[in-house]
């Protein structure tokens, strides 16, 4: 079954298969989560899902990631990667 957007009781569709993003580390303990302190986040790992959006309200969850990153941030072609992806269109700030 499709995502489910509570709020418009609409299904999500597919807006992009092969949406590439960032999930970041803090980088000290008690880092506020999302966008409460971006310049307390770095990235970490390479991930890869399917962007979803609801066309009620418009909005958008990413779902099908797989279990296992692409790259870490200590792999030398990591930052490589996140370029050459776009993956820096997203970092997702929490743990």
């Amino acid at each position: 079954m499709k995502p489910i957007c509570v709020p418009c009781q609409r299904f999500y569709r597919p807006k992009k298969t092969g949406y590439y993003f960032i999930e970041g580390m803090p980088t000290h303990n008690g880092a506020e989560p999302g966008l409460l302190e971006p310049q307390s986040w770095k990235p970490y790992k390479l991930w890869v899902g399917d962007l979803w959006e609801c066309q009620g309200c418009g909005s958008n969850i990413v779902v099908g990631t797989g279990y296992n990153p692409i790259s870490e941030h200590y792999l030398p072609n990591f930052a490589d990667q996140v370029q050459k992806l776009n993956a820096g269109q997203l970092q997702v700030n929490d743990c």
